[in-house]
């Protein structure tokens, strides 16, 4: 008996050596996701349905549990990306933006007027920029997995209606904490003020500060025109594409199966969060819009030539970050938004 236990113990540790998938003992009770925003908002729904087909997928033996508002880091999404890096964080669906200040890369995203439409936004995602910048996260103990969707993020004011960069001038901005986003307004005239989204609603309410800017679902689900926000302006400066994510050490304890499953499940879930995320802000349907207007918000579109305008007011913002995030990487994505169009 006993050298029949010996042997299986000695089996057990060569299949562990040679890299067989771990034992249903090896998991964790619970995997702790991190996100900003939880339900409704299209990022928490994206979130809890990676959690939701990965329990399922993997017959209960996996459990995501998700964290909105950034709680896992003291409500400040900046430390997030370094949280996962360091194990305190298992998972997380991360915004691009938040991650740039220790990706920098990332902020290929928040390069004013790069993407003009969701299609040269998901050319850049699936192609070789979208690789790219994969290759540079998983160089930083961090296995990014698949994209999600945050959306464009548009401006909206309590103090007029924005159709010129002038019409910025002077207007307090609140921004998210990322030096770019500050170069972009003030190069506009504005003056950008940089806080958490726990802090920006209160400010907004109180007029510390003007106005922001944020993806119409996130504007419509805090009904921020409750907070004086009437003046919308639909401009699309940048995109703010989620990544699903999960941290090295943590990732290399799953087997490779569960690890097939987690990816493929983050996948499914950025395409749901996708369509989340663009429901209702499209010509085809409007419906979201509508219900803004129906709020008495006024919503300002812009001509190819004002969003011009803007383009130019910010173009030495974009030749600065063109080299600092890389020109190689800028150029892929320059190229698949031609492609796309």
């Amino acid at each position: 008996m006993t050298r029949l236990l010996s042997s299986a113990v000695a089996a057990g540790l060569a299949m562990l050596l040679a890299g067989q998938p771990a034992s249903a003992e090896a998991l964790k009770p619970e995997y702790k996701v991190s996100t900003v925003l939880g339900a409704p908002f299209p990022w928490g729904l994206s979130a809890q349905r990676w959690a939701d087909l990965v329990k399922e997928r993997s017959n209960g033996r996996i459990v995501l549990k998700v964290y909105p508002g950034a709680q896992l880091v003291g409500g400040d999404q900046t430390k997030e990306f370094t949280a996962m890096r360091q194990g305190v964080i298992d998972m997380a669906v991360g915004s691009t933006i938040n991650w740039s200040p220790q990706v920098s890369q990332l902020n290929l995203f928040a390069l004013p007027f790069l993407m003009p439409d969701f299609r040269a936004l998901d050319a850049i995602t699936s192609g070789p920029a979208g690789k790219m910048v994969f290759d540079v996260i998983a160089t930083k103990d961090v296995v990014p997995l698949a994209w999600g969707e945050n959306g464009f993020r548009e401006l909206s004011n309590s103090k007029r209606d924005v159709r010129t960069p002038e019409d910025l001038k002077g207007l307090k901005i609140r921004v998210v904490g990322s030096p770019l986003f500050n170069e972009t307004f003030t190069a506009l005239g504005a003056n950008p003020t940089q806080m958490s989204w726990a802090d920006a609603q209160p400010a907004l309410s109180t007029g510390a500060v003007d106005g922001q800017e944020n993806p119409l679902a996130v504007y419509s689900l805090a009904k921020l025109y409750t907070l004086g926000q009437k003046h919308l302006t639909l401009w699309g400066y940048v995109a703010d594409p989620l990544i699903f994510a999960v941290s090295k050490p943590v990732w290399d304890t799953f087997s490779p199966e569960d690890q097939a499953l987690l990816r493929a499940a983050a996948a499914d879930a950025g395409a749901y969060g996708r369509d989340i995320a663009r429901k209702g802000i499209t010509v085809e349907d409007p419906s979201l819009l509508t219900q803004i207007e129906a709020a008495g918000v006024t919503v300002t579109r812009l001509s190819p030539a004002q969003q011009k305008a803007f383009q130019k007011a910010t173009a030495a913002v974009y030749d600065k970050w063109k080299a600092r995030i890389g020109a190689d990487l800028v150029t892929a994505a320059e190229q698949s938004v031609a492609a796309s169009r």
